[in-house]
């Protein structure tokens, strides 16, 4: 089984970037040209070494290969980026890879392109790249071109030979979970479970009980044989299920009117484990939002507005309107999702106002509720 802090070391020693291997100090998916420029290593690469695995690594100086990490990488809707621009996509795998000499909140993303047969192009344009658009590899460049590609095989050997140096031992194996469950976590309740005798997950996290439902926050898990990393925050709530062949993380949002908050299901990750020592993990939207009388939301968006209006012209709030500004971001949300479409555009207006606005968890409810609605526009199906 390839232990993937081990993959990441023997790619980075195996001299420059390739047609198979890329190295970056961060990804930037938040603007056009960042997707633009993530989109044409992955179509080069593809297209480059179609025969293997081609691999990206994240969080790595160029110059000297030194290991700087990066900031999680939760959206795993990354493969419909790909599917959204490229013809004939690549299926690709981002995974979260700790590193003991990182600080607790970096790790080194590993982006994984899987082989296949047909060339990759633009099927849409994105920032400077025009439609119908190809890319190969040049050395570590990626460049475009008109030419046909061959189907070559002229990596096979050589990341046949990373691959197989990148295998685990149960040495490591049971070393990593005395280090996750004594030592990375000991404020923690820990725990750990075994999968078809060859995976071991370790998860810990804060328990907190809502009515009759335990939720977890600040909660790691860690896939130890692979060295993979998900990592849910202090603002998340979630739940873990397992049986013998999967392992199932559930999380929620809250979510109500007038001080009375629900939890509805937002997102569930699942790892599903087989006898042949493959494994897969499946992302799904799970949200459905709440529903409400039409003419109270009309009124209480109207509400939110007047809100929003006497902040601009610097009045003074009162204790109950600051109250109700806590609680703006997602009674905003739960408009735009009862068919107010301009609540959405009003919330990210207002992104200022709220950042300057003395009591912090404001902010902290907007990042919140601007990353739910993130997850829901990519978990939509292509």
């Amino acid at each position: 089984m390839i232990n993937k802090r081990l993959l990441i070391k023997n790619l980075l020693a195996h001299n420059d970037e390739s047609s198979f291997y890329d190295k970056k100090r961060q990804l930037n998916l938040h603007t056009k040209e960042g997707k633009a420029k993530f989109l044409k290593h992955i179509c080069a690469l593809s297209n480059s070494n179609p025969s293997n695995n081609s691999y990206i690594v994240v969080g790595v100086e160029d110059q000297d290969n030194s290991i700087t990490g990066d900031d999680f990488f939760d959206d795993s809707r990354i493969q419909n980026l790909v599917n959204a621009f490229l013809e004939n996509p690549p299926k690709i795998q981002y995974e979260n890879v700790p590193f003991p000499n990182l600080p607790k909140d970096k790790v080194v993303g590993l982006v994984t392109i899987k082989p296949k047969s047909k060339t990759s192009y633009f099927k849409k344009g994105i920032h400077t790249i025009p439609i119908n658009t190809t890319f190969v590899r040049r050395g570590s460049n990626s460049i475009p071109t008109e030419e046909k590609i061959p189907y070559s095989k002229q990596n096979i050997e050589t990341v046949i030979s990373i691959e197989n140096n990148s295998r685990n031992s149960i040495a490591h194996t049971l070393d990593s979970v005395i280090d996750f469950m004594n030592f990375r976590h000991k404020d923690m309740t820990s725990e750990y479970r075994v999968f078809k005798e060859l995976f071991v997950i370790c998860w810990a996290g804060i328990p907190k009980k809502m009515r009759d439902k335990t939720f977890l926050s600040r909660v790691d898990i860690e896939l130890v044989n692979e060295q993979i990393k998900l990592f849910y925050s202090a603002q998340d709530d979630v739940t873990i299920t397992f049986d013998e062949d999967s392992f199932t993380i559930t999380e929620y949002v809250p979510l109500g009117l007038n001080d009375k908050t629900s939890y509805y299901p937002l997102e569930q990750q699942k790892l599903t484990f087989f006898d042949n020592g493959y494994y897969k993990i499946e992302t799904e939207m799970l949200f459905e939002p709440p529903q409400y009388n039409r003419k109270m939301m009309f009124h209480i968006y109207n509400s939110n507005l007047s809100l929003l209006g006497k902040m601009q012209k610097g009045l003074e709030l009162t204790e109950r309107e600051e109250k109700d500004l806590e609680n703006l971001p997602s009674t905003l949300m739960i408009c735009y999702l009862n068919g107010f479409e301009d609540a959405k555009q009003k919330l990210i207006d207002a992104k200022l106002l709220l950042k300057q606005f003395k009591n912090a968890e404001v902010y902290v409810n907007f990042k919140e509720v601007m990353r739910v609605l993130r997850k829901m526009k990519y978990g939509k199906t292509e």
